[in-house]
């Protein structure tokens, strides 16, 4: 009993995330997605075949690399009061998680696909920066 008391921590911390809040930013999420849409922008200005695969491969790296900042944000930084403060928070990260995917980022090659995708992470970013002055 005695060791069991000497070994245990004098001091509990309780953290918001799981690091330190610093870690966690949409702008990865946002960096991601304008390579998306700058690559379906030239996709579109170019028909020679070699760049246009090039151009889907790269495409799609990206759109999952969107896909997983905006998971991390999802599961890691944002926690049940915010999900409370922001009821439309669980669907907006839906959407902008299948916009990045099938339905949008890696699934088209419509500019204006990824500029909704853009707004999506605008979104979440307004919501995130609120949540960081509370």
């Amino acid at each position: 009993m005695r060791l069991s008391r000497l070994l245990a921590p004098r001091t509990v911390a309780h953290a918001h995330c799981d690091l330190p809040c610093g870690v966690y930013d949409p702008a990865q999420a946002r960096i991601e997605a304008e390579s998306v849409k700058a690559i379906m922008e030239k996709y579109q200005q170019n028909e020679d075949p070699v760049f246009r695969t090039r151009a889907l491969i790269i495409k799609e790296q990206r759109a999952e690399l969107v896909k997983h900042h905006l998971w991390v944000l999802w599961t890691d930084y944002f926690k049940p009061p915010h999900f409370e403060k922001y009821p439309q928070l669980h669907e907006l990260f839906n959407k902008a998680t299948k916009q990045a995917g099938a339905a949008g980022g890696k699934g088209k090659v419509d500019p204006a696909e990824a500029q909704t995708l853009l707004d999506q992470i605008a979104e979440i970013d307004k919501i995130f920066w609120e949540t960081k002055q509370a």
